[in-house]
């Protein structure tokens, strides 16, 4: 079964400063919790994405279990959306779509994730089980990330 996980959140920051950020793999980890031990393989030179770019990481997010996970960004619309895609990792498919919108504020922030797991009606069993509360948790940590570093 394919999901999706949707956030939100405003930003009180001029769009490229967002973008500068959030286009860089190097600062996933800052957004990332801890206990899932993310770090970038992939050494980055410098921050810029582009269409078919690949990244490296490992993760570990059950149980410690380290695995190996690679995206390929898929689009990038410079300062307005990217979009990133797992090429080899744990889902059967995953989509992030990421969209940078300048509002009065600041910057209107909006994510989409469209995703598979693996092994059928098994794998929407530990979605429904597992995997679902760790995604959860995973953009609840970021969006306080986020919130303690652009809104104070």
């Amino acid at each position: 079964m394919i999901y999706h996980l949707y956030r939100e959140q405003q930003l009180n920051c001029d769009v490229q400063t967002a973008w500068d950020f959030f286009s860089s793999a190097n600062n996933l980890a800052e957004i990332t919790p801890k206990e899932m031990n993310f770090t970038v393989l992939t050494a980055m030179e410098n921050d810029e994405i582009y269409p078919g770019m690949l990244i490296d990481y490992h993760v570990s997010p059950l149980f410690g279990i380290k695995l190996n996970w690679q995206t390929e960004i898929t689009q990038v619309n410079n300062g307005i959306s990217f979009t990133d895609s797992q090429k080899k990792g744990p889902f059967k498919q995953w989509i992030h779509f990421h969209e940078f919108i300048p509002n009065e504020q600041g910057v209107f922030m909006r994510d989409l994730v469209t995703y598979e797991l693996p092994f059928g009606p098994l794998g929407d069993l530990v979605h429904t089980m597992i995997v679902k509360n760790k995604l959860k948790t995973i953009f609840n940590f970021r969006h306080h990330f986020l919130t303690h570093k652009f809104n104070q």
